[in-house]
């Protein structure tokens, strides 16, 4: 066994440790175990949603990107830095409504603001459908990061099978608090590894940062610019707009909300977050780095860029430390998704056919449901093979379908029925469903469109398929109620 992966199960073995021991003193009712009692303050709240939104997905994805796809990279730096400005007036919203009315999931919250236990679970399986390909981004991202950190000693699959067993452990028995204690440890972490690599890779292969975009303009011109077709201007900006709407709108992200303390703790967030963004030149760094010193990845391999170049260039404990807070990159977000599909599912869609269920059996149920989630998202795991930027996006297209009518709901007027933003929601996800399950794009179905059409996001396509039809079937069924309210009014 190498000293690379004594190190990475070592913090392996701490993450469970800590998971475990947050729940001495409490008593992990439903409200413990899936919003923490409502009693997270700034540093912990903070911890806790950048250890959901800093995932495998950045430490891997990002890298990977601007190894294999160059300028396209940077939306991912702009649609977080949009998401937390508007987070400063959105969060402290959906919080006081959520405490006010004692919430504790996403689809609770739509189901209180439009009086609708269908709408709920419309919302709930969403976020559940949109939640498994998150899932698997973080699952695929440990298997590449153990097996390629251990020197190949461990087997992706076998990598993922042993993390999943923990993480599932350690959620079932402390829920968000678990998540938590290990996101503090990961963003120490991360935040120095990441930094590190940014600027040593560069000087070391380069001598500097000019140096360095210098030879990749000069070897691949262009490269570093937006494309004028494909990931162009126009797919940059609309997948800026799509992804920072849908920031907050992933089931584990907003439910996390319920646990603040109070609603100054989002304000104080969303001025740090955004300086918190900057991190994420230094993962570009180390992708633009390996763009000219790692060759033949393509694919799905470009997610490997960070950890091959790291392995050429470090010795091997280095390379476990970097092992390390990558493994932890997966398993914060991972244990996220697991505690509030749990939740939605067991709350938000069993309660609604069997409404006479205790508190005590939907609290057995849901963390019973932590380890059938797993299997779930594990099977696609193994079946798929999309890059782990391709799997966010997917996933984006689903939450953000949920957006209008949850601003709709926040209006101190909300023309918008419960039947509209029904309609509204399953149109969007069933856009999106056609469009990723075809492999349909707006220029295979327009091919006379102009470029700068063609190469929208499908989701924003999706969004306003969704926006026309909530607005009309909220017209239309308003007028309908309204019809019916001043004939039984005739008649009596």
């Amino acid at each position: 066994m190498n000293i690379a992966l004594v190190i990475i199960f070592a913090f392996l073995v701490l993450s469970i440790y800590l998971g475990v021991r947050s729940k001495k003193g409490k008593e992990m009712n439903l409200e413990q175990w899936a919003v923490g009692g409502r009693g997270f303050g700034t540093i912990m709240l903070f911890l806790l949603m950048a250890g959901e939104l800093y995932t495998t997905f950045t430490f891997l994805g990002g890298s990977g990107w601007a190894y294999g796809r160059g300028g396209p990279a940077f939306y991912i730096i702009i649609q977080g830095t949009i998401a937390y400005i508007m987070s400063y007036w959105l969060l402290p919203a959906i919080w006081k409504y959520g405490k006010e009315h004692n919430l504790l999931s996403q689809a609770d919250f739509f189901v209180s603001k439009y009086k609708s236990t269908f709408l709920g679970v419309v919302v709930a399986l969403v976020g559940v459908v949109a939640g498994i390909p998150y899932l698997v981004l973080q699952l695929k991202g440990l298997g590449i990061i153990v097996s390629e950190a251990s020197y190949g000693s461990i087997s992706p699959t076998a990598a993922i099978w042993i993390s999943v067993i923990a993480v599932t452990i350690y959620v079932m028995i402390s829920g968000i608090h678990g998540a938590a204690w290990t996101a503090a440890i990961k963003d120490i972490m991360i935040l120095g590894i990441v930094i590190f690599l940014g600027i040593y890779l560069p000087i070391h292969y380069y001598g500097g940062f000019q140096p360095m975009f210098e030879a990749i303009e000069q070897t691949k011109p262009g490269f570093l610019a937006l494309p004028d077709s494909g990931l162009s201007v126009s797919w940059f900006i609309s997948t800026i707009v799509l992804t920072a709407m849908g920031l907050y709108m992933w089931p584990h992200t907003f439910g996390a909300s319920f646990s603040a303390q109070n609603a100054r703790v989002f304000r104080k967030n969303a001025i740090i977050m955004p300086v918190y963004q900057l991190v994420l030149l230094f993962i570009f760094f180390v992708g633009f780095a390996a763009t000219l010193q790692v060759g033949g990845l393509e694919g799905a391999d470009m997610d490997l860029a960070l950890l091959k170049l790291s392995i050429q260039t470090f010795d091997p404990w280095v390379v476990g430390i970097i092992g390390a807070a990558g493994l932890l990159t997966a398993i914060v977000p991972g244990a996220m998704i697991l505690l509030t599909t749990a939740t939605v599912l067991s709350k938000n869609v069993y309660k609604a056919f069997a409404p006479k269920a205790s508190d005590q059996q939907i609290e057995k149920l849901a963390k019973n449901l932590v380890p059938v989630v797993a299997i779930i998202a594990l099977y696609f795991t193994f079946k798929g093979g999309d890059t782990l930027v391709s799997l966010l996006l997917m996933g984006y297209s689903l939450v953000t379908q949920l957006f209008p009518s949850l601003i709709f709901s926040l209006a101190k007027k909300n023309f918008v029925t419960k039947q509209g933003a029904a309609a509204g929601i399953i149109a969007g996800v069933a856009t999106v469903a056609y469009i990723t399950i075809s492999g349909t794009t707006l220029g295979t179905l327009f091919p006379s469109l102009p470029q700068f059409i063609q190469d929208l996001n499908v989701g924003v396509v999706a969004l306003m398929i969704n926006l026309v039809v909530t607005i009309t079937v909220s017209v239309v069924t308003a007028r309908s109620l309204s019809h019916k309210k001043a004939n039984e009014h005739v008649a009596s």
